[in-house]
């Protein structure tokens, strides 16, 4: 029996390291064995919630094809979003919640996709179908990394099964759910400590839009006033990182998670595909996102709709 590696997406945030971690002991209990790996260092909201629960972060791999020939794929799907030799492996596991985009394989696979909260959601159904125990500490970071995507269940991607889920796990984890939930969020949204191409890089995802490169990032803050400070320096990592990479726009999404509302910063060859995306002006490489804090459901769509129609 030969190992399989778990790892969530490339710049991984709570639910790609919490999954990685939950999935690898649900294989282990199964009878695989399984390593979490991680495609980054964790951020500091992740690293809060590995702390609290005295959890060590999964090492940062680069490559897997020179250590197993079995992975399994979590909060991701899409190639250009996994490691850089996905295409050497076998993928044998999927358990993800985002869209399936240039994803397939050669053999039959499992595959579990949702279209709720977390990943981690997910995985909480698996061992509840199996009838699984889950410790305290992987119980919260389960927790974690659903308070991470629904912004403490305020976001318009949780569902009422993440709300009950999440109940479920704080009892296991033995925290209050409000109280934790709050303190997790405050410690990703404290950039005070981070580079300006920490802040472009910490949560951004690539995505193929008919034909184009475009790279979406996420900061989330409390209040505007602290970054708009570094504007001009985080605008020049999103250019530095647009010529490295050949994207063809940047995106960065500024989401204030207690008054739920956000804005974007635009780097790029055709800020016009932002304004038909939300209906807005683009200033001074900004427009104003009233309402929208979902990558994955309030800002990948529209997007996706108005390069369609290039």
């Amino acid at each position: 029996m030969s190992k399989y590696l778990v790892f969530g997406h490339q710049n991984p945030d709570t639910d790609a390291i919490g999954s990685a971690i939950a999935f690898s002991y649900y294989l282990e209990r199964k009878g695989e064995e399984a390593e979490p790996v991680a495609l980054g260092e964790p951020n500091a909201e992740t690293q809060h919630a590995l702390d609290h629960f005295s959890l060590e972060a999964p090492r940062v791999v680069e490559q897997v094809a020179n250590e197993v020939d079995r992975v399994a794929l979590v909060d991701h799907n899409e190639p250009q979003q996994s490691v850089a030799d996905v295409d050497k492996v076998q993928v044998d596991y999927v358990v993800d919640h985002h869209r399936i985009h240039g994803f397939n394989t050669a053999n039959p696979l499992f595959y579990r996709a949702e279209p709720i909260g977390s990943t981690c959601s997910v995985i909480y159904k698996l061992f509840t179908e199996q009838d699984i125990d889950i410790p305290r500490a992987i119980a919260g970071v389960m927790l974690s990394a659903i308070i991470s995507d629904t912004l403490l269940l305020m976001s318009p991607t949780c569902t009422d099964e993440d709300r009950e889920i999440a109940e479920q796990l704080a009892k296991i984890a033995q925290v209050d759910l409000n109280e934790y939930g709050r303190q997790l969020l405050q410690a990703g949204a404290d950039i005070s400590d981070q580079s300006d191409f920490e802040l472009v890089n910490s949560d951004a995802k690539s995505f193929e839009l008919n034909g184009h490169n475009v790279r979406i990032g996420q900061v989330n803050v409390i209040g505007f006033d602290q970054i708009a400070e570094r504007k001009e320096g985080i605008l020049n990592a999103m250019n530095h990182e647009m010529e490295e990479e050949d994207f063809n726009l940047f995106l960065l999404v500024i989401t204030d998670i207690l008054e739920n509302t956000s804005m974007g910063w635009v780097a790029g060859e055709n800020p016009v595909m932002v304004e038909q995306a939300f209906a807005g002006t683009v200033k001074n490489n900004q427009i104003e996102l009233p309402g929208i804090v979902s990558r994955k459901k309030q800002v990948v769509p529209p997007l996706t709709d108005a390069y369609n129609q290039l």
